[in-house]
């Protein structure tokens, strides 16, 4: 009886990291595509004044050329990026937790859940502490330890309901914000008038001018304000530390917990809902993933035309940039998300372009490497502690640093993988996760799974 028991646990496959036969292509083009698009976001944050993103005319006049480009970089990147790589996150936790259970390890899933976010959520902290303010993955482990485990079992139907509503309270805030900003300009103007006129303000309005003049000094930095900055930005690494520092306190706290974990949390449920559902695997229709495409464009592009070239006639004034840059945000960067994600997945589906998608793949399989590679490279080209080219690059210039950083994500990452099992820093995470070296070389893992092979027989 003892041997039988033994022979039986022997045969029963053990928790581990996802095996290669086990990929999902599809899965791992798209995730590519957005941490290659996400890149394009966070250009300006590595090489422009902070508030350049939502108000490109706060470092003054940048010209046609770059606004176009701003433009063109909101409709089709701005949030559609991180909303896919959102959506494929919460994507992971069904593949992880489903896995397991699969392999007769359904018990240990809230362990190695648990370890594998708490571990992310530790390189998410040293990331934007010591390397750039603009980590994501620290709110992507909080989310997930905060809400996802307990819904990997619900139905897609309400994951992706319960994902729009959660977006629907993300715009109700951002509407209650959009009203108290417009009702304290109202306040603002009239105290400004009666202080011009010589009336005695009252403490009230005094608080008013001094709130109003705040958010009006961060739209509209004054160029001793902006030269601080790039000073600090060419300065040695100790001055970008605390710099950055700063930034990731707000961003890790205050900022997640007045509704930001909205952004990622609603993301993330639709993404549970649409791998259920074949969506995001490649496994529903052409046509599908074609009326996506022309929904999600039809609706997100126009949209997104509307509110920039709005803002921009509109001289980039604090309610401008609420009303038609950040009220609409959610819908189109969802539909936008989601039409981009449609067509990736058709190409991949079709076995089309393969001299693209199969690179695209590779960065996907090695994302968490070229996402904190980026972060090195990027760093080191504009901080003071490297070539210190922040402030010092046109917008439009940027984007053949962005290509530059792209050809190495998409020449590497193939021939890393030639080799390797994993990216180096994915070795780590998952050696971390599974309380386990892993094997590393291609060579050891394919002698490891042979040798699995015959212990089952």
């Amino acid at each position: 009886m003892d041997e039988q028991a033994t022979g039986l646990a022997q045969s029963v496959p053990l928790a581990e990291p996802v095996s290669q036969r086990e990929r999902i292509s599809a899965l791992d083009a798209l995730r590519g595509f957005a941490l290659l698009g996400i890149l394009a976001m966070n250009i300006s944050s590595f090489a422009l004044h902070q508030g350049f993103d939502f108000h490109p005319t706060s470092i003054g006049n940048i010209g046609k050329l770059n606004l176009i480009l701003w433009a063109a970089r909101f409709v089709f990147f701005e949030g559609k990026m991180r909303a896919l790589f959102s959506i494929l996150f919460g994507a992971g936790v069904i593949l992880l937790t489903s896995r397991l259970e699969k392999r007769g390890e359904g018990a240990r899933a809230a362990d190695i859940f648990a370890r594998r976010n708490l571990w992310l959520l530790l390189i998410g902290m040293l990331h934007g502490y010591f390397l750039w303010f603009g980590d994501i993955l620290y709110s992507y482990a909080l989310t997930a330890l905060l809400f996802l485990y307990p819904c990997r079992k619900v139905k897609p139907k309400y994951l992706i309901t319960a994902g729009l509503a959660v977006f629907a309270v993300y715009d109700v805030y951002n509407i209650t914000r959009y009203e108290q900003r417009r009702h304290l300009i109202e306040r603002a103007t009239i105290a400004s008038a009666a202080e011009s006129a010589g009336h005695q303000l009252t403490d009230e309005q005094k608080e008013d001018l001094k709130a109003w003049q705040r958010i009006w000094r961060n739209a509209h930095p004054d160029q001793a304000s902006l030269d601080k900055e790039i000073a600090e930005m060419h300065g040695r690494y100790a001055g970008v530390f605390h710099r950055y520092a700063s930034e990731t306190v707000e961003v890790e706290s205050s900022f997640y917990y007045r509704f930001g974990f909205c952004d990622y949390l609603g993301m993330m449920l639709i993404g549970m809902g649409l791998l259920q559902v074949g969506f995001l695997s490649g496994q529903v229709p052409f046509r599908v993933y074609a009326w996506t495409a022309v929904i999600g464009y039809g609706i997100g592009v126009p949209l997104g035309a509307l509110g920039t070239w709005e803002a921009w006639k509109w001289n980039f004034d604090s309610l401008s940039i609420f009303r038609w840059l950040l009220l609409p945000y959610d819908v189109q960067r969802l539909a936008v998300g989601l039409a981009h994600a449609s067509i990736i997945l058709m190409i991949v589906k079709a076995g089309a372009l393969q001299w693209i998608s199969k690179p695209l793949a590779a960065v996907g399989q090695t994302a968490l490497s070229n996402y904190l590679g980026t972060s090195v490279i990027c760093t080191l080209l504009f901080n003071g502690y490297g070539l210190g080219l922040f402030g010092k690059l046109q917008f439009y210039q940027l984007v053949y640093v962005v290509a530059g950083v792209w050809l190495i994500n998409l020449v590497l990452s193939p021939i890393w993988l030639k080799h390797f099992r994993f990216g180096p820093l994915e070795w780590v995470w998952r050696s971390l996760t599974y309380w386990k070296v892993q094997p590393m070389r291609r060579m050891d893992s394919a002698a490891g799974e042979g040798k699995a092979s015959r212990m089952s027989k």
